[in-house]
Protein backbone atom coordinates (compact mmCIF):
# COMPACT_ATOMS: atom_id res chain seq x y z
CA UNK A 1 0.00 0.00 0.00
CA UNK A 2 1.24 3.46 -0.92
CA UNK A 3 -0.51 6.50 0.54
CA UNK A 4 -1.07 9.42 -1.83
CA UNK A 5 0.46 12.54 -0.17
CA UNK A 6 -2.26 14.91 -1.39
CA UNK A 7 -4.94 13.39 0.86
CA UNK A 8 -3.21 13.48 4.24
CA UNK A 9 -5.08 16.59 5.46
CA UNK A 10 -8.57 15.02 5.38
CA UNK A 11 -9.57 13.25 8.63
CA UNK A 12 -12.52 11.65 6.81
CA UNK A 13 -10.27 9.27 4.87
CA UNK A 14 -7.10 9.03 2.81
CA UNK A 15 -6.25 7.92 -0.72
CA UNK A 16 -3.83 5.09 -1.37
CA UNK A 17 -2.57 2.97 -4.24
CA UNK A 18 -2.43 -0.80 -4.10
CA UNK A 19 -1.82 -3.26 -6.95
CA UNK A 20 -1.93 -0.39 -9.45
CA UNK A 21 -5.43 0.62 -8.27
CA UNK A 22 -6.58 3.79 -6.48
CA UNK A 23 -8.53 3.32 -3.23
CA UNK A 24 -9.82 5.53 -0.47
CA UNK A 25 -10.64 4.80 3.12
CA UNK A 26 -13.88 6.12 4.56
CA UNK A 27 -13.13 6.56 8.24
CA UNK A 28 -15.67 6.00 11.00
CA UNK A 29 -15.90 9.73 11.68
CA UNK A 30 -17.37 10.19 8.18
CA UNK A 31 -19.93 7.35 8.44
CA UNK A 32 -23.04 9.52 8.80
CA UNK A 33 -22.07 11.89 5.98
CA UNK A 34 -21.07 9.02 3.67
CA UNK A 35 -24.37 7.22 4.21
CA UNK A 36 -26.28 10.42 3.52
CA UNK A 37 -24.25 11.04 0.36
CA UNK A 38 -24.86 7.51 -0.92
CA UNK A 39 -28.59 7.58 -0.15
CA UNK A 40 -29.38 9.81 -3.12
CA UNK A 41 -26.96 12.63 -3.91
CA UNK A 42 -24.17 10.32 -5.14
CA UNK A 43 -26.43 8.79 -7.79
CA UNK A 44 -27.57 12.19 -9.02
CA UNK A 45 -24.03 13.57 -9.35
CA UNK A 46 -22.60 10.44 -10.97
CA UNK A 47 -25.57 10.35 -13.35
CA UNK A 48 -24.70 13.86 -14.49
CA UNK A 49 -21.00 12.89 -14.72
CA UNK A 50 -20.18 15.55 -12.16
CA UNK A 51 -18.64 13.16 -9.60
CA UNK A 52 -16.14 10.35 -10.14
CA UNK A 53 -17.89 6.98 -9.67
CA UNK A 54 -16.62 4.37 -7.23
CA UNK A 55 -17.37 0.90 -5.96
CA UNK A 56 -17.16 -0.36 -2.41
CA UNK A 57 -14.69 -3.19 -1.74
CA UNK A 58 -13.98 -5.45 1.21
CA UNK A 59 -11.92 -3.64 3.89
CA UNK A 60 -9.55 -6.67 4.29
CA UNK A 61 -6.66 -5.38 6.44
CA UNK A 62 -8.44 -2.03 6.95
CA UNK A 63 -10.94 -3.29 9.52
CA UNK A 64 -10.79 0.01 11.35
CA UNK A 65 -12.20 1.85 8.32
CA UNK A 66 -15.95 2.16 7.82
CA UNK A 67 -15.63 1.59 4.05
CA UNK A 68 -12.99 1.15 1.38
CA UNK A 69 -13.92 2.53 -2.02
CA UNK A 70 -12.21 2.07 -5.37
CA UNK A 71 -12.68 4.98 -7.75
CA UNK A 72 -12.36 5.19 -11.50
CA UNK A 73 -8.78 6.30 -12.10
CA UNK A 74 -7.98 9.56 -13.86
CA UNK A 75 -5.32 8.83 -16.54
CA UNK A 76 -3.32 11.97 -15.78
CA UNK A 77 -3.58 14.35 -12.83
CA UNK A 78 -3.24 18.05 -13.58
CA UNK A 79 -3.31 21.08 -11.31
CA UNK A 80 -4.99 24.50 -11.72
CA UNK A 81 -1.76 26.30 -12.64
CA UNK A 82 -1.51 23.91 -15.59
CA UNK A 83 -4.98 24.72 -16.91
CA UNK A 84 -6.14 27.19 -19.51
CA UNK A 85 -8.53 29.98 -18.57
CA UNK A 86 -11.62 28.06 -19.69
CA UNK A 87 -10.48 24.89 -17.95
CA UNK A 88 -10.29 26.77 -14.65
CA UNK A 89 -13.59 28.50 -15.41
CA UNK A 90 -15.37 25.20 -16.15
CA UNK A 91 -13.90 23.64 -13.02
CA UNK A 92 -15.24 26.53 -10.93
CA UNK A 93 -18.70 26.32 -12.48
CA UNK A 94 -18.77 22.57 -11.87
CA UNK A 95 -17.96 23.16 -8.19
CA UNK A 96 -20.83 25.64 -7.89
CA UNK A 97 -23.27 23.33 -9.70
CA UNK A 98 -22.37 20.51 -7.33
CA UNK A 99 -22.82 22.79 -4.30
CA UNK A 100 -26.27 23.82 -5.53
CA UNK A 101 -27.38 20.23 -6.12
CA UNK A 102 -25.95 19.19 -2.74
CA UNK A 103 -27.99 21.87 -0.98
CA UNK A 104 -31.15 20.51 -2.59
CA UNK A 105 -30.29 17.16 -0.99
CA UNK A 106 -29.52 18.65 2.46
CA UNK A 107 -25.77 18.42 2.00
CA UNK A 108 -23.01 20.96 1.37
CA UNK A 109 -19.43 21.04 0.13
CA UNK A 110 -17.19 21.42 3.15
CA UNK A 111 -14.33 22.55 0.92
CA UNK A 112 -14.05 24.05 -2.55
CA UNK A 113 -10.46 23.38 -3.53
CA UNK A 114 -9.54 23.49 -7.21
CA UNK A 115 -7.53 20.33 -6.56
CA UNK A 116 -10.83 18.49 -6.06
CA UNK A 117 -11.45 18.76 -9.81
CA UNK A 118 -9.72 16.88 -12.60
CA UNK A 119 -10.31 16.52 -16.32
CA UNK A 120 -11.64 13.18 -17.53
CA UNK A 121 -12.74 12.39 -21.07
CA UNK A 122 -12.48 16.04 -22.01
CA UNK A 123 -14.58 17.44 -19.16
CA UNK A 124 -14.07 18.53 -15.54
CA UNK A 125 -15.13 16.03 -12.89
CA UNK A 126 -15.18 16.24 -9.10
CA UNK A 127 -12.92 13.60 -7.50
CA UNK A 128 -13.18 14.24 -3.75
CA UNK A 129 -15.98 11.90 -2.68
CA UNK A 130 -15.57 12.85 0.98
CA UNK A 131 -16.02 16.60 0.48
CA UNK A 132 -19.73 16.43 1.28
CA UNK A 133 -21.26 16.87 4.70
CA UNK A 134 -24.74 17.24 6.13
CA UNK A 135 -26.21 20.73 5.78
CA UNK A 136 -26.61 22.57 9.06
CA UNK A 137 -29.56 24.94 9.13
CA UNK A 138 -28.61 28.65 9.06
CA UNK A 139 -24.89 27.83 8.71
CA UNK A 140 -22.81 29.88 6.21
CA UNK A 141 -20.91 28.16 3.42
CA UNK A 142 -17.63 27.44 5.16
CA UNK A 143 -15.84 26.91 1.81
CA UNK A 144 -16.74 30.33 0.37
CA UNK A 145 -13.34 31.91 1.10
CA UNK A 146 -11.55 28.88 -0.34
CA UNK A 147 -13.67 29.05 -3.48
CA UNK A 148 -12.79 32.69 -3.97
CA UNK A 149 -9.06 32.03 -3.49
CA UNK A 150 -8.90 28.93 -5.68
CA UNK A 151 -11.27 29.99 -8.43
CA UNK A 152 -12.69 33.49 -8.44
CA UNK A 153 -9.49 35.42 -7.68
CA UNK A 154 -7.32 33.72 -10.34
CA UNK A 155 -10.09 33.92 -12.94
CA UNK A 156 -10.66 37.63 -12.28
CA UNK A 157 -6.91 38.29 -12.46
CA UNK A 158 -6.60 36.33 -15.70
CA UNK A 159 -9.56 38.10 -17.27
CA UNK A 160 -8.94 41.67 -16.08
CA UNK A 161 -5.14 41.86 -15.60
CA UNK A 162 -3.02 39.17 -17.29
CA UNK A 163 -3.87 35.63 -18.31
CA UNK A 164 -0.52 34.42 -16.96
CA UNK A 165 -1.40 35.29 -13.38
CA UNK A 166 -2.84 31.83 -12.75
CA UNK A 167 0.83 30.91 -12.25
CA UNK A 168 0.53 32.52 -8.81
CA UNK A 169 -1.21 29.30 -7.80
CA UNK A 170 2.18 27.55 -7.97
CA UNK A 171 3.41 29.56 -4.99
CA UNK A 172 0.06 29.72 -3.21
CA UNK A 173 -1.13 26.16 -2.72
CA UNK A 174 -4.12 27.38 -0.70
CA UNK A 175 -5.22 29.73 -3.45
CA UNK A 176 -4.36 33.33 -4.30
CA UNK A 177 -4.73 35.50 -1.16
CA UNK A 178 -7.57 37.95 -1.68
CA UNK A 179 -5.54 40.94 -0.52
CA UNK A 180 -2.91 40.11 -3.16
CA UNK A 181 -5.56 39.73 -5.85
CA UNK A 182 -7.04 43.05 -4.82
CA UNK A 183 -3.66 44.81 -5.13
CA UNK A 184 -3.01 43.35 -8.58
CA UNK A 185 -6.37 44.32 -10.06
CA UNK A 186 -6.70 47.62 -11.98
CA UNK A 187 -8.79 50.17 -10.10
CA UNK A 188 -11.59 50.23 -12.68
CA UNK A 189 -12.15 46.51 -12.18
CA UNK A 190 -12.02 46.67 -8.39
CA UNK A 191 -15.15 48.81 -8.56
CA UNK A 192 -17.15 46.16 -10.41
CA UNK A 193 -19.82 44.94 -7.93
CA UNK A 194 -18.85 41.30 -8.42
CA UNK A 195 -15.19 42.03 -7.66
CA UNK A 196 -15.87 44.57 -4.92
CA UNK A 197 -18.12 42.29 -2.84
CA UNK A 198 -16.32 38.97 -3.37
CA UNK A 199 -12.69 40.10 -3.37
CA UNK A 200 -12.11 43.70 -2.28
CA UNK A 201 -14.63 43.79 0.56
CA UNK A 202 -13.82 40.26 1.74
CA UNK A 203 -10.11 41.12 1.72
CA UNK A 204 -10.74 44.20 3.86
CA UNK A 205 -12.92 42.18 6.23
CA UNK A 206 -10.20 39.56 6.72
CA UNK A 207 -7.56 42.20 7.38
CA UNK A 208 -9.80 44.01 9.85
CA UNK A 209 -10.49 40.93 11.96
CA UNK A 210 -7.27 38.95 11.59
CA UNK A 211 -5.83 40.32 14.86
CA UNK A 212 -9.08 40.42 16.84
CA UNK A 213 -10.52 37.77 19.10
CA UNK A 214 -13.56 36.21 17.47
CA UNK A 215 -16.24 34.19 19.20
CA UNK A 216 -16.66 31.34 16.73
CA UNK A 217 -19.82 30.21 18.50
CA UNK A 218 -21.51 33.35 17.23
CA UNK A 219 -21.63 32.56 13.53
CA UNK A 220 -23.46 34.69 11.03
CA UNK A 221 -26.71 33.08 10.01
CA UNK A 222 -27.79 32.48 6.45
CA UNK A 223 -30.73 30.49 5.15
CA UNK A 224 -30.52 27.71 2.59
CA UNK A 225 -32.38 29.90 0.11
CA UNK A 226 -29.80 32.65 0.60
CA UNK A 227 -26.97 30.14 0.04
CA UNK A 228 -28.61 29.04 -3.19
CA UNK A 229 -29.02 32.64 -4.28
CA UNK A 230 -25.35 33.37 -3.52
CA UNK A 231 -24.40 30.29 -5.53
CA UNK A 232 -26.38 31.44 -8.55
CA UNK A 233 -24.87 34.92 -8.31
CA UNK A 234 -21.36 33.44 -8.27
CA UNK A 235 -22.23 31.33 -11.31
CA UNK A 236 -23.36 34.49 -13.12
CA UNK A 237 -20.20 36.35 -12.15
CA UNK A 238 -17.89 33.61 -13.38
CA UNK A 239 -19.91 32.93 -16.54
CA UNK A 240 -19.44 36.56 -17.57
CA UNK A 241 -15.64 36.46 -17.27
CA UNK A 242 -13.96 36.36 -20.67
CA UNK A 243 -10.57 35.25 -21.93
CA UNK A 244 -8.53 38.40 -22.73
CA UNK A 245 -8.33 38.90 -26.48
CA UNK A 246 -4.61 39.44 -26.85
CA UNK A 247 -2.50 37.51 -29.32
CA UNK A 248 0.69 35.72 -28.30
CA UNK A 249 3.65 34.36 -30.20
CA UNK A 250 2.17 30.92 -30.78
CA UNK A 251 -1.57 31.56 -30.75
CA UNK A 252 -1.70 31.60 -34.57
CA UNK A 253 1.41 29.49 -35.15
CA UNK A 254 0.10 27.33 -37.98
CA UNK A 255 -1.16 30.39 -39.84
CA UNK A 256 2.32 31.86 -40.18
CA UNK A 257 4.66 28.88 -40.59
CA UNK A 258 6.65 28.35 -43.76
CA UNK A 259 4.73 25.15 -44.59
CA UNK A 260 2.79 25.13 -47.82
CA UNK A 261 -0.21 22.83 -48.12
CA UNK A 262 1.76 19.99 -49.70
CA UNK A 263 4.49 20.11 -47.05
CA UNK A 264 1.93 20.25 -44.24
CA UNK A 265 0.08 17.24 -45.64
CA UNK A 266 3.33 15.31 -46.04
CA UNK A 267 4.29 16.01 -42.43
CA UNK A 268 0.86 14.82 -41.33
CA UNK A 269 1.24 11.58 -43.30
CA UNK A 270 4.69 10.88 -41.86
CA UNK A 271 3.55 11.48 -38.29
CA UNK A 272 0.55 9.21 -38.81
CA UNK A 273 2.82 6.47 -40.17
CA UNK A 274 5.21 6.77 -37.23
CA UNK A 275 2.36 6.61 -34.70
CA UNK A 276 0.95 3.51 -36.41
CA UNK A 277 4.33 1.84 -36.36
CA UNK A 278 4.94 2.42 -32.65
CA UNK A 279 1.27 1.88 -31.69
CA UNK A 280 1.51 3.55 -28.25
CA UNK A 281 -1.21 3.45 -25.60
CA UNK A 282 -0.33 6.95 -24.41
CA UNK A 283 1.44 9.91 -26.00
CA UNK A 284 2.68 13.32 -24.87
CA UNK A 285 2.97 16.03 -27.49
CA UNK A 286 5.55 18.55 -26.27
CA UNK A 287 4.89 21.92 -27.89
CA UNK A 288 1.49 20.88 -29.20
CA UNK A 289 0.19 24.35 -30.05
CA UNK A 290 -3.52 23.95 -30.90
CA UNK A 291 -3.23 20.15 -30.88
CA UNK A 292 -3.52 19.48 -34.61
CA UNK A 293 -0.81 16.82 -34.64
CA UNK A 294 -1.78 15.57 -31.18
CA UNK A 295 -5.14 14.62 -32.64
CA UNK A 296 -3.44 12.25 -35.07
CA UNK A 297 -2.94 10.11 -31.97
CA UNK A 298 -6.06 10.95 -29.92
CA UNK A 299 -8.31 10.18 -32.91
CA UNK A 300 -6.97 6.60 -32.67
CA UNK A 301 -8.16 6.36 -29.05
CA UNK A 302 -4.63 6.91 -27.79
CA UNK A 303 -4.63 8.77 -24.49
CA UNK A 304 -2.81 12.03 -25.28
CA UNK A 305 -1.59 15.13 -23.49
CA UNK A 306 -1.04 18.33 -25.49
CA UNK A 307 1.63 20.35 -23.67
CA UNK A 308 2.25 23.95 -24.62
CA UNK A 309 3.75 27.04 -23.01
CA UNK A 310 1.30 29.42 -24.66
CA UNK A 311 -1.99 30.17 -22.81
CA UNK A 312 -3.83 31.08 -26.03
CA UNK A 313 -2.79 27.84 -27.73
CA UNK A 314 -4.01 25.84 -24.73
CA UNK A 315 -7.22 27.85 -24.58
CA UNK A 316 -8.00 27.25 -28.26
CA UNK A 317 -7.19 23.57 -27.90
CA UNK A 318 -9.53 23.16 -24.93
CA UNK A 319 -12.37 25.02 -26.64
CA UNK A 320 -11.99 22.70 -29.65
CA UNK A 321 -12.12 19.70 -27.33
CA UNK A 322 -15.38 20.99 -25.85
CA UNK A 323 -16.85 21.82 -29.23
CA UNK A 324 -16.00 18.42 -30.72
CA UNK A 325 -16.74 16.42 -27.55
CA UNK A 326 -13.28 14.84 -27.67
CA UNK A 327 -12.38 12.38 -24.91
CA UNK A 328 -8.77 11.30 -25.48
CA UNK A 329 -6.89 14.61 -25.46
CA UNK A 330 -6.08 17.00 -22.64
CA UNK A 331 -4.27 20.36 -23.03
CA UNK A 332 -1.69 21.19 -20.37
CA UNK A 333 -0.12 24.62 -19.85
CA UNK A 334 3.52 23.68 -19.54
CA UNK A 335 7.02 25.13 -19.84
CA UNK A 336 9.42 22.30 -20.68
CA UNK A 337 12.40 24.37 -19.52
CA UNK A 338 10.71 25.14 -16.19
CA UNK A 339 8.17 22.37 -15.48
CA UNK A 340 5.69 22.44 -12.62
CA UNK A 341 7.61 21.56 -9.43
CA UNK A 342 6.61 19.53 -6.42
CA UNK A 343 4.94 21.84 -3.88
CA UNK A 344 3.21 21.69 -0.52
CA UNK A 345 3.99 19.89 2.73
CA UNK A 346 7.17 17.85 2.54
CA UNK A 347 7.59 19.09 -1.02
CA UNK A 348 5.38 16.20 -2.11
CA UNK A 349 1.76 17.23 -1.55
CA UNK A 350 1.38 18.15 -5.23
CA UNK A 351 3.91 16.29 -7.34
CA UNK A 352 6.02 17.60 -10.18
CA UNK A 353 4.26 17.25 -13.49
CA UNK A 354 6.92 14.91 -14.86
CA UNK A 355 6.71 12.57 -11.86
CA UNK A 356 2.99 11.80 -12.01
CA UNK A 357 3.11 9.29 -14.84
CA UNK A 358 5.08 8.47 -17.99
CA UNK A 359 3.81 7.94 -21.57
CA UNK A 360 4.68 5.27 -24.11
CA UNK A 361 5.66 7.88 -26.68
CA UNK A 362 6.84 11.49 -26.89
CA UNK A 363 6.28 13.77 -29.83
CA UNK A 364 8.47 16.86 -30.27
CA UNK A 365 7.61 18.61 -33.53
CA UNK A 366 9.26 21.93 -34.38
CA UNK A 367 10.52 22.13 -30.81
CA UNK A 368 14.22 21.26 -30.72
CA UNK A 369 15.39 24.53 -32.29
CA UNK A 370 13.57 26.50 -29.58
CA UNK A 371 15.23 24.46 -26.84
CA UNK A 372 18.68 24.47 -28.44
CA UNK A 373 18.81 28.07 -29.68
CA UNK A 374 16.33 30.09 -27.62
CA UNK A 375 17.23 28.32 -24.36
CA UNK A 376 20.85 27.26 -25.03
CA UNK A 377 20.18 23.62 -24.14
CA UNK A 378 22.74 21.28 -25.76
CA UNK A 379 21.32 18.61 -28.04
CA UNK A 380 22.79 15.83 -25.92
CA UNK A 381 20.94 17.16 -22.85
CA UNK A 382 17.67 17.21 -24.77
CA UNK A 383 18.22 13.64 -25.94
CA UNK A 384 19.08 12.41 -22.46
CA UNK A 385 16.06 14.09 -20.89
CA UNK A 386 13.60 12.85 -23.50
CA UNK A 387 14.93 9.31 -23.05
CA UNK A 388 13.90 9.39 -19.37
CA UNK A 389 10.30 10.21 -20.25
CA UNK A 390 9.30 7.67 -22.90
CA UNK A 391 10.68 4.77 -24.90
CA UNK A 392 9.46 5.93 -28.31
CA UNK A 393 10.01 9.37 -29.81
CA UNK A 394 8.79 11.22 -32.88
CA UNK A 395 11.00 14.26 -33.31
CA UNK A 396 11.48 16.92 -35.96
CA UNK A 397 14.82 18.56 -36.71
CA UNK A 398 14.65 22.07 -38.17
CA UNK A 399 18.04 23.15 -39.58
CA UNK A 400 19.52 26.65 -39.67
CA UNK A 401 18.47 27.12 -43.29
CA UNK A 402 14.81 27.10 -42.20
CA UNK A 403 13.22 30.54 -41.90
CA UNK A 404 11.89 29.81 -38.40
CA UNK A 405 15.43 29.20 -37.14
CA UNK A 406 16.64 32.29 -38.97
CA UNK A 407 14.10 34.32 -37.01
CA UNK A 408 15.53 32.99 -33.76
CA UNK A 409 19.08 33.90 -34.84
CA UNK A 410 18.14 37.34 -36.14
CA UNK A 411 18.52 39.01 -32.75
CA UNK A 412 21.48 37.09 -31.35
CA UNK A 413 24.95 35.87 -32.24
CA UNK A 414 25.09 32.44 -33.86
CA UNK A 415 27.22 30.50 -31.37
CA UNK A 416 25.56 27.20 -32.19
CA UNK A 417 28.25 25.55 -34.29
CA UNK A 418 27.01 22.07 -33.34
CA UNK A 419 23.44 22.75 -34.37
CA UNK A 420 23.53 20.53 -37.46
CA UNK A 421 21.66 17.48 -38.68
CA UNK A 422 24.78 15.35 -38.30
CA UNK A 423 25.42 16.43 -34.72
CA UNK A 424 21.72 16.02 -33.87
CA UNK A 425 21.75 12.42 -35.08
CA UNK A 426 25.04 11.70 -33.29
CA UNK A 427 23.84 13.00 -29.92
CA UNK A 428 20.43 11.35 -30.07
CA UNK A 429 22.01 8.04 -31.12
CA UNK A 430 23.60 7.87 -27.66
CA UNK A 431 20.16 7.29 -26.16
CA UNK A 432 18.04 6.12 -29.10
CA UNK A 433 18.06 3.83 -32.08
CA UNK A 434 16.93 5.80 -35.12
CA UNK A 435 14.32 3.50 -36.63
CA UNK A 436 13.47 5.75 -39.55
CA UNK A 437 14.00 9.29 -40.81
CA UNK A 438 12.03 11.01 -43.53
CA UNK A 439 12.44 14.44 -45.09
CA UNK A 440 9.33 16.61 -45.21
CA UNK A 441 8.61 17.51 -48.82
CA UNK A 442 9.44 21.04 -49.99
CA UNK A 443 11.12 21.90 -46.66
CA UNK A 444 14.54 21.58 -45.05
CA UNK A 445 13.03 19.61 -42.17
CA UNK A 446 13.38 15.95 -41.21
CA UNK A 447 11.18 13.75 -39.06
CA UNK A 448 12.59 10.86 -37.05
CA UNK A 449 11.10 7.83 -35.37
CA UNK A 450 13.33 6.68 -32.50
CA UNK A 451 13.30 3.96 -29.87
CA UNK A 452 15.18 4.12 -26.60
CA UNK A 453 18.26 1.95 -26.21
Amino acid sequence: MNRIPASFRDPSGYVFRKDEQIYRTVNECYRENYDLLMSELYGVLVGKKYLIPHEEVEPSEFEYAYKIIKSVEIPFITYPYEWSFSQLKDASLLTLKIQLIALKHDMVLKDASAYNVQFYEGKPIFIDTLSFEKYQEWAPWIAYKQFCQHFLAPLVLMSYSDVRLNQLLKTNIDGIPLDLANKLLPLKHKLRPSVFFNISMQSSFQKKYESKDIDFKKKSKISKEQLMSMNCQLQDVISELKFPTKSTEWGEYYTFTNYNDRAFQDKKTIVEDFISRANPKSLWDLGANNGFFTRLASSRNINTLAFDIDPIACEKNYLDIKSNNEKNILPVLFDLTNPSPSIGWGNSERGSILERTKPDMLMALALVHHLAISNNIPLVNIAEYFSTLARHLIIEFVPKADTQVQKLLATREDIFVNYTTEHFEKEFSIYYNILEKRAVKETERTLYLMEGI
